[in-house]
């Protein structure tokens, strides 16, 4: 007796899987990551550039800020807890400031809370992750904001 059936795949499921399947070409794209952690900045690399990214590293918020202004990179992946300027404030800073405006910045933090994910979206952040991260989410995030 069986307890549990399989679901079969409808034509819409099969359609469904393969629109979330279609990605972005990130070869040769480049991607600031902003994080103190040596850890993360480790992770999140390896991820990126397994995918074909440049990646652009900056510890802290101000190097951030100003990486974001010298090199125009096509994402931002921005940690919140950071010492001196936070990932809030230079997520604001970069997305109030004409000349970063249009670089989408997305949020990687351990700040598990509504209210962070609605400040984040507030300040100009247009995803929000929570760490740790999987590869797979973080490219399917990218690939939706690039």
């Amino acid at each position: 007796m069986r307890l549990f059936s399989k679901k079969s795949k409808t034509k819409s499921d099969t359609a469904k899987k393969d629109k979330s399947t279609q990605t972005v070409d990130l070869q040769g794209r480049s991607i600031l990551i902003v994080d103190d952690s040596p850890t993360q900045l480790h992770i999140l690399k390896g991820y990126l550039e397994e995918a074909g990214c440049k990646v652009l590293i900056a510890d802290n918020g101000e190097m951030g800020v100003s990486q974001a202004k010298s090199n125009k990179p096509d994402l931002v992946l921005m940690d919140v807890v950071m010492p001196g300027l936070n990932g809030f404030q230079a997520t604001r800073l970069l997305s109030r400031d004409p000349e970063t405006s249009d670089i989408p910045i997305i949020m990687v933090t351990t700040k598990d809370q509504d209210t962070d994910k609605t400040w984040a979206i507030r300040q100009g952040a247009r995803e929000y992750l929570v760490k740790p991260v999987e590869k797979d989410e973080l490219l399917a995030k990218i690939n939706e904001v690039i």
